[in-house]
């Protein structure tokens, strides 16, 4: 996660502006795995065996951003998912619609965290927001690569889609209570609800001379 301005090391926040660990375009937007940026990030979703055949909706880049960066945003540094150091506060704020999961700072992490059945999961391979001047600098260069119980999983490219994040006092995201509007970019994955049991996620991302990584253990509840 990068934002410009003020924040936290590992963010780059423009007037108040971030990259963090982060899917799909579907509005007009690039894969990953047919742009330079991000051809590590190959392989659809739909061809892990730990997904679910079911099709499931997906959210336009702009809601998706708004969304994951205000949950971000949504606790201080001490309960953080961003700064979360095993996954014990990976549920925290989370959406009934949709399962996020967080990166880092710039650092490497490993979590466990559990995902609740039937629900889609999002996350950023690496991503920013700030001015589009600053997109257009941090996608040159920029790679990732998502693995989901040995396979590699598609990512997208979002380039300039602007976004709104509501966060709370002391947050490190945006460091602010105040609502930002700016530009967000990155490279995105939206999953399908994964199937019950045990499964094993790695995210990597670099942009520059930031990079961040989690590895991930997924229990996902039997569906009732």
């Amino acid at each position: 996660m990068k934002v410009r301005g003020g924040g936290r090391a590992g963010l780059v926040v423009v007037g108040l502006a971030a990259v963090l660990v982060g899917c799909g375009r579907d509005d007009g937007g690039e894969e990953a795995g047919e742009t330079p940026e991000s051809a590590s990030a190959s392989v659809s979703a739909s061809g892990s065996a730990s997904v679910s055949s079911a099709e499931q909706g997906r959210l336009a880049p702009d809601v998706l951003q708004s969304r994951w960066w205000s949950w971000a945003a949504s606790e201080p540094e001490s309960t953080n998912p961003v700064a979360d150091e095993d996954g014990g506060d990976c549920a925290r704020n989370q959406p009934k619609d949709v399962w996020f999961l967080a990166g880092t700072f710039g650092t490497r992490a490993e979590r466990s965290c559990p995902v609740p059945a039937g629900v889609p999961v999002a996350f950023p391979l690496v991503n920013r927001i700030g001015g589009l001047d600053d997109c257009a600098l941090f996608m040159d260069g920029i790679d990732g690569s998502a693995v989901l119980d040995g396979k590699k999983v598609k990512a997208d490219v979002y380039r300039e889609d602007a976004v709104t994040v509501e966060g709370v006092a002391s947050n490190p995201v945006t460091g602010t209570d105040q609502t930002f509007e700016g530009t967000g970019c990155g490279l995105w994955v939206q999953l399908p609800a994964l199937k019950s049991g045990v499964h094993s996620l790695k995210i990597r991302g670099t942009a520059g001379d930031f990079a961040t990584g989690v590895d991930y253990t997924l229990t996902v509840a039997a569906a009732s």
